[in-house]
């Protein structure tokens, strides 16, 4: 296989494998969804004690199945491609290397794991004279110990709103 070739499929297997992953961004504690906007939601202050790493699983189920559709539509581009040049031109050929490249392209677009891994906070706070801790998708720069704001949609949620602010990038 000349070098082209093994470039395009290249190219293929890592888009596929590694552009479909979730952020988890969308568990941070300020992010709401459109009926939790201009509702009404429990709030009070809270007594940060300790803000510590933590890692969180979040669903990649929608990262995997865009992976295995765009490593398909990838594959059969460069499959037809690639099935074009080695077979002088034929349409046989082209099929079956549009065949083979979608099948290999969505093969490697499900090497992508159902679950990732996303950085958080592990908040650990008082309120009304209890210790608690709570799990958050977060930066450790965006939460200091101190009072923090918390606000609840339903009994067990804890929504610790940031009570810092990150360093800008420069």
């Amino acid at each position: 296989m000349n070098k082209s070739i093994l470039s395009a499929w290249a190219f293929i297997l890592s888009a596929a494998v590694t552009g479909c992953s979730s952020s988890g961004e969308q568990y941070s504690a300020n992010v709401y969804k459109a009926g939790q906007v201009n509702s009404r939601q429990a709030a009070k202050t809270v007594k940060i004690l300790a803000v510590m790493p933590a890692k969180i699983e979040v669903d990649n189920t929608e990262g995997k199945q865009n992976a295995q559709m765009i490593g398909g539509i990838l594959g059969a581009v460069a499959g037809g491609v690639i099935g074009n040049k080695t077979s002088n031109h034929s349409k046989s050929g082209t099929a079956i290397g549009v065949a083979g490249g979608a099948g290999v392209g969505a093969a490697a677009g499900s090497l992508v794991k159902d679950t990732v891994l996303v950085d958080g906070v592990s908040l650990t706070y008082i309120e009304d004279g209890q210790t608690y801790n709570s799990a958050q998708v977060g930066k450790m720069c965006e939460f200091s110990p101190g009072v923090a704001l918390v606000i609840s949609t339903d009994g067990e949620e804890t929504r610790l709103q940031p009570n810092a602010t990150c360093p800008a990038k420069s």
